[in-house]
């Protein structure tokens, strides 16, 4: 009897260490995946030329984009180095989006802020850096 009711304590003990270690699993997951989909790792400003901007996606729509950098002489190199940044947009950004697009028609210079996240989903968009506002520039 003795052995049944010290079998009955340990099985008890043991779901309950079971319990609470998933519950920290759990717990530290959704805390990570946070941290992740909230988390800005850098910010900063790029300027340049819109190069595309579009719509894509099968079931999740996200705008993508590209800046043409046109680097002057950052690899010693008497001739242009055009270079390109890749980056995405919210889709709730509707003006930002209607920035772009309009600059991109125009061929002018724009200046882009944008955020980089830690990780990206593909629900999201394509890249990690998301830019945030547009400024035209003269």
């Amino acid at each position: 009897m003795e052995s049944q009711s010290w079998l009955q304590k340990t099985k008890t003990v043991m779901l309950k260490w079971i319990k609470r270690i998933v519950l920290v699993a759990v717990v530290g997951a959704v805390a990570l995946f946070c941290f992740s989909y909230w988390g800005t790792y850098s910010e900063g400003i790029r300027s340049g030329m819109v190069v595309k901007i579009s719509k894509k996606g099968w079931v999740f729509k996200t705008y993508e984009g590209q800046l043409n950098l046109q680097t002057f002489g950052a690899n010693k190199s008497p001739n242009i180095v055009s270079e390109s940044f890749e980056f995405s947009v919210e889709a709730d950004k509707a003006d930002v989006i209607k920035l772009l697009e309009e600059a991109s028609l125009s061929g002018e210079r724009v200046s882009l802020k944008y955020e980089e996240r830690l990780a990206k989903f593909f629900w999201r968009g394509d890249t990690k850096y998301f830019v945030t506002e547009v400024e035209r520039l003269k």
